[in-house]
């Protein structure tokens, strides 16, 4: 009993480092994480949260002017990604191997290595379908919405899922997740751009 509340001791303090580095967006803290957990082969579904989170980050950071050498990098986390998912398909929560898979497309998209993006938006779609009340996958479809030109996105549709989200963030599970920040931040910009 002793060893299991020492490990959610662990997981916990875990999640609030990567929480605390995500708030200093300090990204070098979660791809310490993510090879550390790789190098050790611990891989589990809740890690692929940080990886979602770090491929979106290091492919952004990778299509910067002068940041170009990042490219080869971002693609190897991205690669990782996938296969990560496709290993733990049959264990993962409803809806969230669209809503990573979906997430792929779209970087691999970025990374001018697949061009998916249709299949991305119905992926995403799918997995809000497959798991209706889901803050983080409600607010991945939100992020797809903010993002894809229109007619495949919309500023008003991805607030409508932000704050679906938002609502469903509020059990203690949640406490330091990041993704309920992002929501947060994007709940304000779309109010922003929507003058609201």
């Amino acid at each position: 009993m002793a060893a299991l509340c020492i490990c959610m001791s662990l997981s916990a303090q875990s999640d609030r480092d990567l929480f605390d580095a995500y708030m200093r967006e300090d990204m070098s803290v979660w791809k310490a994480y993510i090879d550390d957990v790789q190098r050790d082969n611990v891989q589990g579904t809740k890690d692929l949260k940080y990886e979602y989170g770090y491929c979106g980050y290091i492919v952004a950071e990778a299509k910067k002017e002068g940041k170009e050498s990042l490219l080869p990098e971002a693609k190897r986390y991205v690669h990782q990604f996938k296969k990560h998912i496709e290993e733990q398909r049959e264990v993962l929560p409803k809806g969230y191997y669209e809503m990573y898979l979906s997430a792929v497309y779209v970087y691999e998209l970025r990374l001018k290595e697949s061009i998916h993006p249709i299949k991305a938006m119905s992926l995403a779609k799918e997995a809000t379908r497959l798991a209706p009340e889901d803050p983080i996958v409600l607010s991945y479809y939100g992020t797809c919405l903010f993002y894809a030109p229109k007619p495949f996105g919309s500023k008003q549709e991805a607030l409508i899922y932000f704050k679906r989200a938002e609502a469903n963030f509020h059990a203690s599970e949640w406490d330091y997740c990041w993704i309920r920040e992002a929501t947060l931040m994007y709940i304000r910009q779309c109010q922003e751009k929507l003058n609201l």
